[in-house]
C-alpha cells in the first residue's frame, strides 16, 4: 500500500509540473504538453491502496474523473497510462481518451468524466460474475458530490436487489467542485445511503490506509462469499483544486491549511515504522517509485503523436437502414411515419 501511495503522489506532482508548462501567465487550457483539463487526487491515496490491496486483475474497478491513484493501485500499465495522458498513439486508447477516460482491459479498469457513470458498469460486471458462478468482485469509486446522482442510487438498488458482489467506495473530500458537501447533500455522510437499500454501510472517518484496508477486507470477502454489496465512505482530503488552474477562491484559507496538514502517506509511514520498517527501507520504496514515474513520463514524452487521420479510426456508428458498402444511398422504408 505504501508503494502504491508514494507512487501515486509523486506521479501527480510530476503531472502537475508537466501540465502547467506553457499555460501561464494567462492560464491557457489548450497549451502545453497536456492540453485540456487535469484533475488530481493528491490526498485520496488511502482509498485506492486500501481497497485495491484485496483485488486481483480479474476484479473490475471503475473510477471517476480523478483516477490516477486508483489506476496505479489496480495495476494499470504506468507507461501506457502516461502516454494516454500526453495524447500519444501508444497510450491505452491511442491517445484519444485522455486522463479522464483511461481504459485497461488487462486489469479490468476504466474511468469516466461523467459523474457516477462508473456505478452501472460495476454493477454489470458484478452481475456477470454472479451469473458465471465466478468469485470476481467489482468496485465503483465516486466522490461525495455524486451520492445523489440517479445512476448511483439506481445502482445501489440493483446491487441490493440481486445480491451482487460489488463495493461502492465514496471518496469524501468535503468539496463537490466548489460547494461544501453540507450544501449539496442530505445526509452529507454517503454511507447512510446504504440503509435505504438494505446493505451494509461503512464510514471511515480518517484517510488511514490501514483502516480502509481492514474495512475493505471485510467488504470484499463478503462479496466473494456471495453475501452481497457494501457501501463504504472514506474521509479523504483534497490537497489541490478541483482541477489544475482552479483559483479556489471559494475555499477558506483555514480549510486549505487543514487539508495540507493531513497526510495519509505520513500516517502509513508512521505505522510502518512502528511495525519495524526502518527509514532506509521506506526510502528505497520511495526511490523506486520515483524512478518508475520519471521513466514512464520520459518514455511517454518520446512517443509519437497520432496522425490526424487516426481520428477517423475506431469510430463506432450505426448506419441508417439500407446503407451498405456497395450501396451508399440510404433507402428508408414507409412514408416516414415513425420509420
Amino acid at each position: 500500500m505504501y508503494e502504491d501511495m508514494v507512487t501515486a503522489r509523486y506521479y501527480e506532482e510530476r503531472l502537475q509540473d508537466e501540465y502547467m508548462e506553457g499555460k501561464t501567465p494567462g492560464f491557457d487550457i489548450s497549451a502545453g504538453p497536456i492540453p485540456g483539463e487535469l484533475h488530481l487526487a493528491a490526498g485520496h491515496e488511502a482509498t485506492a491502496a486500501g481497497v485495491c490491496a484485496h483485488l486481483t486483475d480479474e476484479d473490475t474497478v471503475t473510477a471517476p474523473h480523478r483516477p490516477h491513484h486508483i489506476a496505479i493501485a489496480k495495476g494499470v500499465d504506468l507507461k501506457r497510462m502516461t502516454a494516454e495522458i500526453f495524447g500519444r498513439e501508444t497510450g491505452l486508447s491511442a491517445g484519444k481518451g485522455g486522463h479522464m477516460h483511461l481504459f485497461d482491459p488487462d486489469v479490468n479498469f476504466a474511468c469516466s468524466g461523467i459523474i457516477a457513470q462508473g456505478c452501472p458498469p460495476a454493477v454489470g460486471a458484478a452481475m456477470a460474475a454472479k451469473k458465471r458462478n465466478e468469485t470476481n468482485v467489482a468496485v465503483a469509486y465516486l466522490g461525495e458530490g455524486a451520492i445523489s446522482q440517479g445512476a448511483f442510487l439506481e445502482s445501489l438498488n440493483l446491487a441490493s436487489l440481486h445480491d451482487l458482489p460489488v463495493i461502492f467506495v465514496v471518496e469524501d473530500n468535503d468539496w463537490a467542485i466548489s460547494m461544501p458537501k453540507e450544501r449539496i447533500s442530505a445526509p452529507p455522510d454517503g454511507s447512510k445511503r446504504a440503509a435505504g437499500f438494505d446493505m451494509p454501510g461503512v464510514r471511515i472517518d480518517h484517510d488511514d490506509a490501514t483502516a480502509v484496508s481492514e474495512a475493505a477486507a471485510e467488504a470484499v470477502g463478503r462479496a466473494r462469499d456471495g453475501n452481497g454489496p457494501t457501501l463504504m465512505s472514506v474521509q479523504v482530503h483534497r490537497r489541490m483544486g478541483h482541477f489544475m488552474g482552479d483559483p479556489e477562491t471559494y475555499r477558506p484559507d483555514a480549510d486549505q491549511q487543514r487539508h495540507q496538514e493531513r497526510d495519509s502517506i505520513e500516517r502509513l509511514a508512521a505505522d510502518l515504522e512502528a511495525a519495524g520498517v526502518d527509514d532506509e527501507e521506506r526510502e528505497a520504496i520511495r526511490e523506486d517509485a520515483h524512478e518508475r514515474v520519471d521513466g514512464a513520463i520520459e518514455w511517454a514524452k518520446d512517443q509519437p503523436e497520432p496522425e490526424p487521420d487516426a481520428a477517423l479510426e475506431d469510430v463506432f456508428s450505426n448506419p441508417p437502414a439500407g446503407v451498405t458498402d456497395e450501396d451508399p444511398t440510404p433507402e428508408f422504408a414507409g412514408n416516414g411515419g415513425g420509420n
